[in-house]
Protein backbone atom coordinates (compact mmCIF):
# COMPACT_ATOMS: atom_id res chain seq x y z
CA UNK A 1 0.00 0.00 0.00
CA UNK A 2 2.64 2.15 1.03
CA UNK A 3 4.80 2.01 -2.93
CA UNK A 4 1.28 2.53 -4.78
CA UNK A 5 0.88 6.29 -2.96
CA UNK A 6 4.96 6.90 -3.84
CA UNK A 7 4.40 6.56 -7.39
CA UNK A 8 1.73 9.67 -8.06
CA UNK A 9 3.48 11.53 -5.78
CA UNK A 10 7.10 11.40 -7.64
CA UNK A 11 5.34 11.77 -10.74
CA UNK A 12 3.95 15.10 -9.35
CA UNK A 13 7.52 16.43 -7.81
CA UNK A 14 9.19 15.28 -11.26
CA UNK A 15 6.38 17.35 -13.06
CA UNK A 16 6.51 20.41 -10.85
CA UNK A 17 10.53 20.19 -11.40
CA UNK A 18 10.16 19.97 -15.18
CA UNK A 19 7.83 22.88 -15.03
CA UNK A 20 10.12 24.84 -12.76
CA UNK A 21 13.12 24.33 -15.25
CA UNK A 22 11.27 25.24 -18.39
CA UNK A 23 10.03 28.38 -17.08
CA UNK A 24 13.91 28.58 -16.15
CA UNK A 25 14.75 28.43 -19.33
CA UNK A 26 12.42 30.99 -20.63
CA UNK A 27 12.90 33.75 -18.25
CA UNK A 28 16.71 33.46 -19.43
CA UNK A 29 15.90 34.12 -22.78
CA UNK A 30 14.25 37.34 -22.16
CA UNK A 31 16.28 39.90 -24.23
CA UNK A 32 18.41 42.54 -21.84
CA UNK A 33 17.15 46.10 -21.70
CA UNK A 34 19.16 47.70 -24.33
CA UNK A 35 17.55 50.99 -26.42
CA UNK A 36 19.83 50.73 -29.04
CA UNK A 37 18.04 48.06 -29.93
CA UNK A 38 15.18 49.85 -30.90
CA UNK A 39 17.09 51.30 -33.44
CA UNK A 40 15.54 49.90 -36.74
CA UNK A 41 12.88 51.46 -35.70
CA UNK A 42 13.96 55.43 -35.69
CA UNK A 43 12.21 56.16 -38.92
CA UNK A 44 8.87 55.52 -37.96
CA UNK A 45 8.97 57.40 -35.07
CA UNK A 46 10.46 60.12 -37.15
CA UNK A 47 8.63 60.31 -40.11
CA UNK A 48 5.67 57.38 -39.40
CA UNK A 49 6.29 55.54 -41.85
CA UNK A 50 5.20 52.09 -41.64
CA UNK A 51 6.93 50.09 -39.42
CA UNK A 52 10.12 47.52 -41.03
CA UNK A 53 9.96 43.61 -39.81
CA UNK A 54 13.03 44.03 -38.18
CA UNK A 55 11.15 47.23 -36.16
CA UNK A 56 8.29 44.49 -35.35
CA UNK A 57 10.87 41.63 -34.27
CA UNK A 58 12.77 44.38 -32.18
CA UNK A 59 9.72 46.21 -30.17
CA UNK A 60 8.85 42.76 -29.63
CA UNK A 61 11.64 41.39 -27.91
CA UNK A 62 12.03 45.09 -25.84
CA UNK A 63 8.50 45.08 -25.07
CA UNK A 64 9.05 44.29 -21.57
CA UNK A 65 11.53 46.92 -21.11
CA UNK A 66 9.10 50.05 -22.08
CA UNK A 67 7.91 51.06 -18.80
CA UNK A 68 11.95 51.15 -17.77
CA UNK A 69 12.56 53.79 -20.68
CA UNK A 70 9.63 55.56 -20.29
CA UNK A 71 11.45 56.50 -16.86
CA UNK A 72 14.40 58.37 -18.63
CA UNK A 73 13.90 61.79 -19.80
CA UNK A 74 15.88 60.71 -23.38
CA UNK A 75 13.38 58.51 -24.24
CA UNK A 76 10.17 59.33 -23.04
CA UNK A 77 9.16 61.47 -25.47
CA UNK A 78 10.19 59.37 -28.61
CA UNK A 79 7.79 56.21 -26.82
CA UNK A 80 5.20 58.55 -25.90
CA UNK A 81 5.17 60.41 -29.62
CA UNK A 82 1.90 59.29 -31.83
CA UNK A 83 4.23 57.61 -33.82
CA UNK A 84 5.50 55.19 -31.20
CA UNK A 85 1.86 54.48 -30.85
CA UNK A 86 1.52 53.46 -34.04
CA UNK A 87 4.36 51.54 -34.23
CA UNK A 88 3.01 49.35 -31.08
CA UNK A 89 -0.36 49.01 -33.07
CA UNK A 90 0.95 47.97 -36.05
CA UNK A 91 3.48 45.32 -34.81
CA UNK A 92 0.40 44.02 -32.75
CA UNK A 93 2.45 44.76 -29.39
CA UNK A 94 -0.14 46.37 -26.92
CA UNK A 95 1.51 49.75 -25.29
CA UNK A 96 2.17 48.92 -22.03
CA UNK A 97 0.65 51.12 -19.03
CA UNK A 98 3.01 51.63 -16.47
Amino acid sequence: MKGSCAKPVLFTCAILLILIVAQENRVAAVEPCDPVQLSPCLETINKGSKPSELCCIKVKEQQHCVCQYLKNPNFKSFLDSPNAKKIATDCHCPYPKC
